[in-house]
């Protein structure tokens, strides 16, 4: 890889400026508290292994079939967050009502990045700009998507620290919380299409 420094600030601003993944983390700590979140982190790291080893394996193709996809992923992926945006903003502090509000799962988690077009347009463009043009191996390749579902992971979890230490600011303060996480996430959906 000729610049290695390049593709660290990339990946190290991608996951930890706010998106789908962190708000959603630093909500469920806020929530739940942070031990009660990793495991919807854990789903993330999972989510985001499979996500990075499909985009390895089909970069190639997926790259140039691209445009045809993008309108698509984004649309949907748009609906998804806007949705993600009205639970979070209808949510209440220290729910623990699992059925009605099952986003602190190991497999929401998981899910949420099959349909999280950020986390899918940030493997192919990782993959296909930083990886594939030096490693080709199946086992560079693993170790790559092992190390960026890590990197997403930790992430993850700052964010979920943050939310679960600042848990009675945001318990008290849980409208403005709720309204300005979810305009957060509206923003998210709204910059797929800019």
């Amino acid at each position: 890889m000729t610049n290695f420094t390049a593709f660290l600030f990339y990946v190290l601003v991608s996951n930890l400026s706010p998106g789908p993944n962190t708000i959603i983390s630093m909500s469920n700590a806020s929530r739940y508290g942070f031990k009660k979140s990793i495991r919807f982190n854990i789903g993330i790291f999972f989510g985001v292994f499979i996500i990075m080893i499909l985009c390895s394996i089909f970069s190639i193709a997926l790259y140039s079939i691209m445009p045809s996809i993008k309108p698509i992923m984004s649309c949907i992926g748009a609906i998804y967050i806007l949705w993600l945006a009205l639970k979070t903003y209808k949510s209440t502090p220290n729910s623990n009502n699992i059925i009605s509000n099952p986003t602190n799962t190991f497999l929401y988690g998981l899910l949420l990045q099959f349909f999280n077009p950020n986390t899918i347009i940030y493997g192919i463009m990782t993959v296909s700009t930083f990886i594939i043009p030096y490693y080709k191996s199946v086992l560079m390749l693993t170790i790559f998507s092992g190390i960026l579902a890590l990197i997403g992971f930790v992430a993850t979890c700052c964010w979920s620290l943050f939310g679960s230490l600042a848990q009675k600011f945001l318990v008290q303060h849980n409208k403005i919380v709720n309204i300005t996480m979810s305009l957060l996430l509206v923003y998210c959906a709204i910059s797929l299409f800019l």
